[in-house]
């Protein structure tokens, strides 16, 4: 018998993050965690949040004839 609430988890998947239950079942237990966020609930992105990403990770121009990729 595992400590995990299963039923518990699966109604959490399908509720707060929308998944199906086979997208849920797809998942590893370090995905659903990370889905799920430190205090269980989902994680999500706001404009503060995306602002400073944005700053700490700035787009920058390609040089012309350089590929996506490098």
């Amino acid at each position: 018998m595992s400590g995990f609430d299963w039923p518990g988890l699966l109604r959490l998947g399908m509720r707060a993050l929308g998944l199906k239950p086979q997208e849920f079942w797809a998942l590893t237990p370090a995905e659903l965690t990370l889905m799920l966020g430190r205090d269980g609930a989902a994680v999500t992105l706001d404009r503060a949040r995306l602002e400073e990403l944005a700053a700490a990770f700035p787009d920058a121009p390609q040089d012309e004839g350089e590929t996506p990729n490098g």
